[in-house]
């Protein structure tokens, strides 16, 4: 079990996230699934490889965190995003054109489109990393990975693909996105992140979490 309040599961939070969006900035959503399918595989017996704050959300909502565990998550991820969008900007010299790529009559599409997205993200991440039925598998990282690359090809027309707030911040750095829209991507990727932890708890009703990690000092 991943040790919640140990400081190596913020960094390999912080490292997973950074390589996913560093993928994202670059080659769009295949440089961004493959990262995210490798970065899961190291790093997820250490910190769960969220890397994605609607993720954590939903692992909160699932009952496998609590907000006190959450929050640091949320730090590292925002961080990461910061940090990777920084070295594509300076070091690589990969800039987006800084417009706003999703049109005034989209925007419903968009939200649509982010929330249908970051569900089956969230959906697949609770079903193959927390579920007693799937414990102990070898297949999460290209499962999960896999669902990034499905929701690019058939949604991310329309909004532009993040399903995760961290990416769009990111991206909005980069200037591939535009900050006037960030609230899509932070309303939507949240928000299909807790429908999809309320969706599993109904359906997962037996499957009872067990108790967060407790911090030391309890």
């Amino acid at each position: 079990m991943f040790e919640l309040f140990s400081m190596k599961t913020y960094i390999v939070e912080f490292i997973g996230t950074f390589f996913l969006i560093l993928g994202a900035a670059m080659y769009g959503a295949v440089g961004a699934s493959l990262a995210l399918m490798v970065m899961i595989y190291a790093g997820g017996h250490i910190s769960g490889a969220h890397y994605n704050p609607a993720l954590t959300l939903a692992t909160l909502i699932r009952g496998k965190a609590t907000l006190k565990e959450a929050v640091p998550y949320w730090i590292a991820q925002f961080v990461a995003a910061i940090a990777a969008a920084l070295v594509v900007l300076y070091i690589f010299k990969i800039e987006g054109a800084g417009n706003c790529i999703i049109p005034e009559d989209g925007m419903l599409k968009a939200v649509a489109a982010e929330v249908l997205g970051t569900f089956a993200l969230a959906y697949v991440f609770l079903n193959v990393t927390t579920t007693t039925g799937t414990k102990g598998n070898s297949f999460y990282g290209i499962a999960i990975a896999g669902t990034v690359l499905a929701m690019a090809w058939i949604v991310g027309s329309f909004s532009g693909g993040a399903f995760n707030p961290a990416v769009a911040v990111g991206l909005c750095i980069q200037k591939t996105f535009c900050w006037a829209q960030i609230w899509i991507y932070i309303v939507a990727c949240f928000g299909g992140g807790a429908l999809a932890a309320i969706v599993f708890n109904y359906i997962n009703q037996d499957d009872k979490p067990t108790p967060p990690i407790p911090d030391a000092g309890e």
